[in-house]
């Protein structure tokens, strides 16, 4: 009996260390492709391909062929491109509280690994989007190469646009969902670029006040760093006042929706003016980036609903 029980034991405890190996492993995937990234961006990119469907007369059901590679793809070249931005930007990392503890900091994971996941990632996306359409594929390599080159290799390290640099390659899934069912131009897809690529900005200029002392020790050029805090709330104003006009472009989505994104734009645009009379700016910026959160999957999910109308 008693060896009977330590055999049990055993075996229990074999079983919680797999599990924890597991989880450990999960955990150190999901930095390295930054998942949170992949996550809300697949949102935008499934509401670009429900809408196509929707505007041209598709079938959800009928083209779930279509989805599953749309999503699939973009997931891979979205995880891809993080993960090869994480390579690059190992030796910065180190000096910032959020990602010091990146597998490519800590040595957990090899470099070079993380490199090849991203190319193959990327390679493995591209050829799945290309199961759509040629455009879509386009679209998603655009993404792809402004993301690595263009942002994390050039401006990141030199310029305080590189927050708007940044935000082409995350305006770009809607577009992939979009032309993954129709390649050809529309007013609808380049209305959800511009909604995805003004609302970055706001988002991660907001972000950057709440960390700026680790951008200004890790020596990237952010905006409150270089310019300070009274010319970056200006400039998240702006920004988020551009917004405004955006959704009566998609008038066709019902008064409903124009509704609820012109509520939260005049929200937004409020909370930012808002902030010129508080004297806590980290407190603003932190009541900004959750706003800015919640605007985005509001605002999504809310294009999708009003279709179901």
């Amino acid at each position: 009996m008693a060896n009977l029980k330590a055999i049990h034991e055993q075996a229990a405890h074999s079983g919680e260390s797999s599990r924890a190996n597991i989880r450990s492993i999960w955990k150190e995937f999901s930095s390295v492709v930054k998942i949170g990234i992949v996550n809300s961006n697949l949102i935008t990119a499934f509401t670009g391909l429900w809408l196509a469907l929707y505007f041209m007369g598709e079938g959800f059901l009928e083209n779930l062929h279509i989805v599953f590679f749309t999503l699939f793809g973009s997931a891979l070249v979205i995880a891809g491109s993080c993960s090869i931005n994480n390579f690059i930007d190992r030796d910065i990392d180190q000096f910032m509280e959020r990602t010091k503890t990146r597998p490519t900091v800590t040595g957990t994971m090899e470099a070079k690994r993380v490199l090849w996941l991203g190319i193959i990632f990327i390679t493995v996306g591209t050829l799945s989007l290309l199961m759509t359409t040629v455009t879509a594929a386009i679209v998603g390599l655009i993404g792809a190469i402004t993301y690595i080159f263009l942002y994390t290799m050039w401006s990141k390290r030199n310029y305080t646009l590189n927050t708007v640099v940044g935000s082409i390659s995350g305006a770009v899934p809607p577009v992939i969902g979009w032309t993954a069912v129709d390649p050809d131009f529309h007013v609808v897809p380049l209305v959800l670029f511009l909604i995805m690529f003004i609302w970055q900005p706001p988002h991660f200029l907001a972000l950057a006040m709440k960390r700026c002392e680790e951008y200004r020790a890790a020596g990237i050029p952010m905006l409150p760093v270089v310019h300070g805090f009274a010319m970056t709330k200006r400039q998240i104003v702006v920004w988020v006042a551009c917004l405004l006009p955006l959704p009566f472009y998609l008038f066709s989505l019902g008064v409903p929706f124009l509704t609820v994104a012109t509520l939260l734009n005049v929200g937004w645009l409020a909370l930012g003016l808002y902030g010129f009379k508080m004297k806590d700016d980290l407190k603003w910026a932190k009541w900004m980036f959750i706003y800015s959160l919640n605007y985005l999957t509001i605002l999504f999910v809310a294009m999708v609903i009003a279709t179901l109308w």
